[in-house]
């Protein structure tokens, strides 16, 4: 009993240090992310004009991998990529180490996610099915994310924003190199959404649902 408590008290201490860590680093990637908010935004609500998305409350763990991927090319290398090149550039300008990229991540995290309304007209049940079999077993019923299978939050991203990246993932710009596994798996998928009036409605779909998800 007595080992039970005392590995109760170790567990308990060493949560609260790492959320301590957490708001340090949130603190010091603040700091960082004021150079990030030209495109991104002063909160990370995102800038589609400039067609940065809203980064706003993403999980922690995702855009820690994508700033990593950023840096060491896994991501924004492609010649078709225009939008990656230029944030490739900007996180090499300013993340010099993982440290950094640790920092703006817990930061970015931090922050109250966005929501987006409807854009135009879509199918409601044909989006809700079709994202139900595509696309909620990993990204959640709602688009809120799911960090255990390191499927980022959808919900609050704008519409095109989700077009270019799904058709990057089609067409080769993004998850075709064989270190990002996360990126492949997601490249198979994007090939199961036939048309674009099909992507309408999912994505008209994770707008209307994801303004009831709670970050």
């Amino acid at each position: 009993m007595i080992h039970m408590r005392r590995a109760t008290r170790v567990a308990a201490a060493c949560a609260l240090a790492m959320a301590w860590a957490s708001i340090a680093d949130a603190a010091t990637g603040q700091q960082t992310f004021a150079t990030c908010a030209a495109c991104h935004g002063a909160r990370g609500e995102g800038n589609a004009a400039l067609g940065a998305p809203a980064i706003a409350g993403q999980q922690l763990a995702y855009v820690q991998r994508q700033l990593g991927n950023f840096r060491t090319g896994l991501r924004g290398t492609h010649k078709d990529d225009a939008y990656g090149a230029q944030m490739r550039a900007g996180a090499q300008a300013v993340l010099k180490d993982e440290k950094a990229i640790a920092a703006v991540a817990a930061y970015v995290a931090s922050l109250p996610a966005t929501t987006v309304k409807p854009a135009g007209k879509f199918d409601a049940r044909n989006g809700n099915n079709l994202y139900q079999g595509k696309c909620g077993a990993c990204h959640g019923a709602r688009g809120e994310g799911n960090a255990a299978l390191f499927a980022p939050r959808l919900s609050g991203l704008d519409a095109a924003y989700i077009k270019r990246q799904f058709s990057n993932f089609r067409h080769g710009v993004r998850g075709a190199q064989a270190q990002d596994k996360y990126g492949r798996q997601m490249a198979l998928m994007a090939a199961t959404l036939a048309t674009e009036r099909e992507l309408d409605d999912v994505i008209g779909y994770i707008h209307a649902n994801g303004a009831a998800v709670k970050p």
